[in-house]
């Protein structure tokens, strides 16, 4: 598919459009094809509550008595939306198009590239000193720590529970004593 009109992505062209500025219009990059396809969906979303909030308030002639007038022009004004949100998708298909055009060469970047990594401050003599770590490594650290967490955790309770029964068994016998 060919590369959309300058005036298709909403953006005029300037006073300044002469074979240079013609060429670079036509070469929009990808980030600004995603600010368009936002913007674009963003109108859509805006024509569609309009859309709704016509038809809340438009009556269907049932019968009642009803001012036709009213009736017509609310009536073009929901085609009006219609068609302009029509457009609107459209819009937004060639945007969509167009930007899959122009990411279509690149390699997908693994998962684990993208995300953030600390490197170890304590193993700095290491081979491993300059890699990175990654989060799964991370996250298989928390999980020990939080494993070991529990396990105190218990032990703590059972050496509460204990010291507990100790205490009433001592005040038991202080009150017996007495």
């Amino acid at each position: 598919m060919s590369t959309p009109p300058l005036a298709a992505s909403g953006m005029a062209p300037g006073p300044f459009a002469g074979p240079q500025a013609q060429q670079a219009a036509r070469e929009v990059n990808t980030a600004s094809l995603c600010r368009i396809g936002q913007e674009t969906v963003q109108d859509i979303v805006y024509r569609t509550m309009e859309i709704f909030q016509l038809l809340r308030n438009m009556q269907l002639p049932n019968g009642v008595t009803y001012h036709t007038g009213t009736y017509q022009d609310r009536l073009t004004k929901l085609q009006d939306h219609l068609r302009q949100l029509s457009i609107l998708f459209r819009k937004l298909r060639l945007v969509y198009d167009k930007c899959n055009e122009n990411c279509g060469g690149m390699d997908p970047i693994p998962v684990e590239q993208l995300i953030p990594y600390v490197e170890e401050e304590g193993s700095k003599n290491d081979d491993r000193a300059g890699l990175p770590r990654f989060a799964s490594e991370e996250r298989r650290e928390i999980a020990e720590v939080n494993k070991k967490l529990k396990q105190k955790n218990q032990q703590l309770k059972q050496i509460m529970d204990q010291l507990r029964n100790l205490i009433w068994d001592i005040n038991a016998m202080l009150a017996m004593r007495n």
